[in-house]
C-alpha cells in the first residue's frame, strides 16, 4: 500500500493538479522503506503523470485552435523554437508552477515523444535523487 500511495501521489502531482509528492516520499524513507525502490516508484509515477499532460496537450490542440487560443501560424513558429531548444526546457519539468505546463505544451507542439519521455524521466528522477540526497545529509548520513 505504501508504494501504491506514493505512486498515486507522485502521478497526480505531475498532472495539472496542485499536489506535492516530496513529503510522502520523505515520510516513507523515514519509516525505513528501501530508498531506491521509493525513488523508482516516485519517478515512474511522476513521469507517467507528465505523460498524461503531454497527451492532453496533444489531443487538446484542435480545441484550443477552435476557441481562438492558438493559431496555426503561431503554432508553427512555436514548434520551430521548441524543436531548436525547447526540448531541453523539459529539464525544468520537475519545477513547481512551470513544470506541468511545460509538459502540456510539449504535447501541443507534438514534440518527439521518445525525447520527451527521456528528458522528463531524467529530470523527475534527478529531482527525487536531490530530495533524497538532501534528506540523507540532513539525517546525518
Amino acid at each position: 500500500m505504501i508504494y501504491l500511495t506514493l505512486f498515486l501521489v507522485s502521478f497526480l502531482s505531475a498532472t495539472l493538479l496542485p499536489l506535492g509528492s516530496e513529503a510522502v516520499l520523505l515520510y516513507d524513507v523515514s519509516q525505513g522503506h528501501p530508498v531506491w525502490l521509493l525513488w523508482f516508484v516516485a519517478t515512474v509515477g511522476n513521469t507517467l503523470g507528465a505523460v498524461v499532460n503531454y497527451w492532453l496537450g496533444l489531443k487538446g490542440e484542435a480545441w484550443l485552435e477552435r476557441k481562438g487560443y492558438l493559431s496555426s501560424v503561431k503554432m508553427q513558429k512555436a514548434h520551430g523554437r521548441f524543436e531548436k531548444w525547447g526540448g531541453w526546457v523539459l529539464l525544468l519539468s520537475w519545477a513547481p508552477v512551470i513544470g506541468d505546463p511545460l509538459t502540456f505544451i510539449a504535447g501541443v507542439l507534438r514534440y518527439d515523444f521518445t525525447k520527451f519521455l527521456l528528458i522528463v524521466a531524467c529530470a523527475k528522477g534527478m529531482r527525487y535523487a536531490v530530495v533524497l540526497g538532501g534528506y540523507s545529509i540532513g539525517a546525518g548520513g
